[in-house]
């Protein structure tokens, strides 16, 4: 499943709607014309031909402009011969404007034909860029069965400044979620930073307060070298503590061992996952939070490594706050727990409930999204095994 989704318009509905806009072009110039024939003399409809290269060209490129011009052109002097003469001076006015308004509207169709080229390649840019900044995550990680979303809530964007990674380590599985403060290339180098951090050191299996310490002094480290360049955190979210402005990332981390039904989590000032078990969603609330990645230094607190049940059949919902802050048209927020207290049970994989929870978050805030939002559904789909004293399965 691809972990970029929107609601954009399928191109095949795209081009029905610019085929039906470009009937209704050429539906205007023929009722024009055959009203402007039946009228009275003294009655000049002309005029309201100017409307259809106009409108041709807010949707179809510079050829069909300049054809549907020509059409209307067409229409104008069948009218003046029919009526009087090409060089009577009111149609020969009319013919004139109606010339100059097509060339103009076929020049406006040329530069959005352009711009819509240029936007293509960013496009073509943007998603070579987010496969290798935010790869999909793998389906399966040892027992587990995973599936993620992105949702972006620029139109044109492809990635923010919200992210995800998992890697395998010789016991089990870590995965990492976040959400750096902030919008545009700031956050995303914030983004990257904390990613990369994560890519190079969960696999060497440190312990959880250890590889969160790495990934803070990844922002840190980041941070410290803007404020030396004299450019400080630019775009990013700042944080205002004791007078100090500072970027930071929140973030959950996690370790699921293989053998053990259990996930074991630091929580970095983030959402707290949801534990979909026994038909109930249980919020995994941390009794000691973590302060976010990149205010260590201005939020003094320990690194508290919290365990929680997760057996076999189990699903573990994170998520970014653009999901639970989305707002419907009454501006009240997405009820996440209550909308998957009523799939729970349903027996639905990571990639189904995503899909679900998608769709109905998208119809839910209208399409339009206020921030970005990213999901991952892990669902542990074998019982762990119990070991002895002596090591061996039982």
């Amino acid at each position: 499943m691809s972990p970029f989704r929107r609601g954009p318009v399928s191109r095949p509905s795209r081009r029905g709607g610019r085929r039906f806009l470009l009937a209704v072009s050429f539906a205007l110039i023929a009722v024009v014309t055959v009203v402007d024939l039946l009228v009275p003399p003294e009655v000049h409809l002309g005029p309201f031909l100017i409307a259809a290269p106009a409108m041709t060209a807010s949707f179809a490129g510079a050829r069909m402009t300049a054809f549907v011009g020509a059409v209307a052109i067409l229409a104008q002097t069948v009218v003046a011969v029919a009526r009087t003469s090409v060089t009577d001076l009111n149609h020969t006015y009319q013919i004139v404007a109606l010339v100059l308004i097509s060339v103009i509207a076929t020049f406006f169709a040329h530069l959005r034909e352009r711009d819509e080229s240029r936007m293509a390649r960013l496009r073509s840019i943007a998603h070579a860029a987010q496969s290798v900044v935010l790869p999909p995550l793998p389906e399966r990680a040892g027992p587990l069965r995973i599936a993620s979303v992105y949702l972006a809530a620029e139109e044109e964007a492809q990635m923010g400044g919200d992210l995800y990674a998992a890697a395998r380590t010789a016991s089990g599985t870590r995965l990492l979620i976040g959400d750096a403060r902030g919008k545009g290339l700031d956050a995303i180098s914030e983004a990257s930073l904390v990613l990369g951090a994560f890519r190079v050191t969960a696999r060497r299996e440190p312990g959880l307060p250890e590889l969160v310490g790495q990934l803070e002094a990844g922002v840190g480290s980041a941070e410290r070298a803007l404020w030396a360049a004299g450019s400080g955190p630019g775009g990013t979210a700042d944080a205002t503590v004791d007078g100090t402005d500072e970027a930071f990332v929140t973030a959950l981390v996690l370790d699921i061992p293989d053998h053990e039904p259990v996930v074991r989590l630091v929580n970095c000032g983030h959402p707290p996952p949801l534990l979909l078990s026994g038909g109930r969603v249980i919020p995994l609330e941390s009794g000691g939070t973590s302060p976010p990645l990149g205010l260590s230094d201005v939020l003094a607190a320990d690194v508290t490594v919290e365990t929680f049940p997760f057996g076999a059949g189990d699903v573990l919902l994170l998520h970014t706050d653009g999901v639970t802050e989305a707002r419907d048209d009454s501006r009240a927020f997405y009820p996440l727990t209550e909308r998957l207290a009523a799939w729970a049970g349903a027996g639905d994989d990571p990639a189904t409930l995503l899909d679900r929870l998608r769709a109905d978050l998208q119809t839910y805030a209208g399409g339009h999204l206020g921030d970005d939002a990213a999901l991952v559904a892990v669902r542990r789909t074998a019982p762990a095994p119990r070991f002895g004293a002596d090591g061996e399965a039982g």
